[in-house]
């Protein structure tokens, strides 16, 4: 392919992508579970796909761009630090850090306060794990049991569990998508965690008002007693506070993996081979992210190779007149591939190579492409009824993830402050570079 073709671009190599959506969201449609054809299989087909273009090329050079692409620095040390979240979250929960901090919450709230309680807990602990299905998981039984001794619809106590869930996976600093949306586009956490904090507050403050006033009717009959151990909160402490700080992240995650794990054997609650089971545990639930992560590298570096990204970028740039525009382009490109793969994490994956373009592109500060992205992409993954934290939720209650969908307002807001971060271009951010200049002026 010549140099005029490539920056031209090929529409049909961007085909293994719709190779990809078509055997995910077809099996989900044909099975009802959008989970039954694995993400990884259906990645590995459709770069298969992706091999097939540019014939001119040999094999082995194509093998080459591809590995060039999952072996991407930045890919790689995501990968390291996925693996460094996992075995974090891993012995925090193994040691009782996870039932500590919700109990913790629930012994302090007002009867009356128990679901604005809940959204606010879900958000501590969510933003503390760094995983929304399983601030879900943990809290989720916690609400089925509020909304029976007090009358409140099980899917409206079921929507703020999700809504503080959704608030934490967007901003945690151990999060995957976190960490996925600032590798991809160049910029440092605590950067991202400023701008994103910002955009979204709003919609968290105004979510704790209303969840107030609509359950101001309702009080609790509850008068169990929630046994919960500070110091086993700690590890959670010392996580958020030292990210805020500017912490090394890999110095972070690994005196929090040290804490917790000493922690857990000063209390009893692990003995040392517990412990390492447990960060082996927690490294291993990250294995398949990490697969797909280096799959999805290499074969946008080979649709790039085939002329795709070359075709999107023109045909964006087209449609593009100015920074807003680009950033909601950006936005837009990240919540398309959401809904269609209902995976917030593997959404910014797919779409952060091109957003980061668009971004230079548009001079868009990386740290506001960071934060669209993983905002928008958590949008929808709060949203969408056949996504996995839905689905959970909804399971916890037997109702059908339609019956909560009216009552996710802090996803709603969310969205409602992410448009109105773009249109009003807020907040206002000095670029880096200016700063860099007059620091050394």
């Amino acid at each position: 392919m010549n140099k005029e073709q490539r920056q031209r671009g090929n529409a049909l190599a961007l085909l293994p992508l719709g190779v990809f959506l078509i055997l995910f969201i077809g099996s989900g449609i044909i099975t009802g579970d959008f989970y039954k054809m694995p993400t990884l299989v259906a990645f590995i087909i459709s770069t298969g796909v992706a091999f097939l273009f540019n014939r001119k090329e040999s094999f082995s050079t194509k093998m080459e761009v591809f590995c060039k692409g999952g072996g991407n620095k930045d890919i790689i040390l995501m990968l390291i630090i996925f693996l460094f979240a996992g075995a974090f979250s891993g012995v925090a929960k193994s040691m009782g850090g996870v039932d500590s901090v919700v109990n913790l919450g629930l012994s302090i709230l007002p009867a009356n306060l128990l679901v604005t309680g809940l959204f606010i807990i879900g958000c501590f602990i969510s933003i503390s794990m760094g995983t929304s299905v399983g601030t879900i998981a943990a809290i989720g039984p916690i609400g089925v049991a509020v909304a029976s001794k007090t009358g409140i619809p099980v899917a409206l106590v079921l929507g703020a569990v999700v809504g503080g869930a959704m608030f934490g996976d967007n901003l945690s600093m151990i999060s995957d998508t976190t960490i996925a949306a600032t590798k991809t586009q160049g910029c440092e956490m605590r950067d991202k965690f400023k701008v994103n904090f910002s955009i979204v507050l709003p919609a968290a403050i105004a979510t704790i008002v209303l969840l107030t006033v609509i359950t101001r009717g309702y009080t609790s009959i509850s008068e169990e007693t929630y046994s919960f151990e500070l110091i086993k909160v700690l590890p959670y402490l010392f996580v958020l506070i030292g990210a805020i700080l500017g912490v090394n992240v890999f110095l972070l995650l690994g005196g929090g993996v040290i804490l917790a794990s000493g922690i857990g054997i000063a209390t009893g609650s692990l003995d040392i081979f517990g412990a390492i089971t447990a960060i082996s545990e927690g490294m291993s639930s990250m294995f398949e992210l990490c697969m797909i992560s280096i799959v999805v590298g290499g074969m946008v570096e080979l649709i790039k190779f085939n002329g795709g990204i070359d075709f999107v970028l023109n045909f964006i740039q087209d449609r593009i007149k100015d920074k807003k525009g680009a950033e909601f382009g950006i936005a837009a490109l990240v919540s398309i591939v959401d809904l269609c793969t209902a995976n917030n994490t593997i959404a910014i994956v797919m779409s952060g190579p091109l957003a980061k373009n668009i971004a230079e592109e548009y001079n868009i500060e990386p740290r506001k492409s960071a934060s669209i992205l993983d905002i928008f992409a958590a949008v929808w993954q709060g949203i969408i009824p056949y996504g996995a934290q839905l689905l959970t939720a909804a399971g916890l209650a037997s109702i059908s993830p339609f019956e909560i969908i009216k009552y996710l307002h802090y996803p709603i807001l969310m969205l409602v402050c992410g448009i109105l971060a773009i249109s009003l271009g807020l907040p206002k951010i000095r670029s880096k570079k200016i700063d860099s200049e007059k620091e050394i002026a």
